[in-house]
């Protein structure tokens, strides 16, 4: 058994379905919500996401698709997808960081031996916005992270009018970031990742 199917919080949801059909068969339905690490594979279907829904905003996209490509091949354990039955409708990438703020480089590094999550991207396809998936998400990835005993802080950089979405996320604001790209200027934000023995008790980690 994989370390995520153990994690109640991030098993599927499944729609309910007939005992049988009219012929006597099973109905079979894919489940109603999942939340898995994604994989290479997804990787196309989390760039059309990503892509729509910053370019509109930023006018780039915070990692590209060879970019996505590349973390899932490094550390797809650090990332969440929700899926609809079977429909990506919402992600997170993230790899891991071994400096107490982020530099430049942190945009395209995994450093295996960190202790930090970097969060690169969190996006919500654009039919299920307004919905309250983003802060689900978040939720589920944190929760997700205090079952990883090597992981002790998760970190993002964001604009300033996200930063109310994520302090009420149970992010802190720790001041403008070194990190640019182009015009864009960004405050880094840190969430302390606690509990590791009292989760692995009551979820199986």
């Amino acid at each position: 058994m994989s370390a995520l199917s153990a994690l109640p919080f991030l098993k599927p949801v499944h729609l309910r379905s007939p005992r049988s059909s009219p012929r006597g068969q099973r109905r079979h339905t894919l489940p109603a919500s999942e939340f898995r690490c994604l994989s290479p594979e997804d990787a196309s279907s989390v760039f059309e996401i990503e892509r729509e829904a910053f370019i509109s905003v930023s006018g780039d996209c915070p990692l590209h698709l060879d970019e996505i490509r590349h973390f899932l091949n490094l550390c797809p354990e650090l990332s969440l997808g929700w899926f609809e039955e079977g429909r990506l409708v919402a992600f997170i990438i993230g790899s891991l960081w071994d400096q107490d703020r982020l530099i430049q480089e942190a945009l395209t590094l995994h450093k295996p031996q960190g202790s930090a999550v970097h969060i690169h991207v969190l996006a919500v396809h654009r039919t299920f916005r307004q919905q309250g998936k983003g802060s689900i998400l978040m939720w589920r990835y944190l929760q997700y992270l205090r079952c990883l005993p090597f992981v002790r802080r998760a970190l993002l950089m964001c604009e300033d009018f996200l930063v109310p979405f994520y302090q009420k996320c149970g992010f802190e604001a720790l001041g403008p970031c070194e990190v640019a790209v182009g015009d864009l200027a960004f405050i880094e934000m840190q969430h302390l990742v606690r509990g590791h023995a009292f989760m692995r008790r009551n979820s199986g980690c």
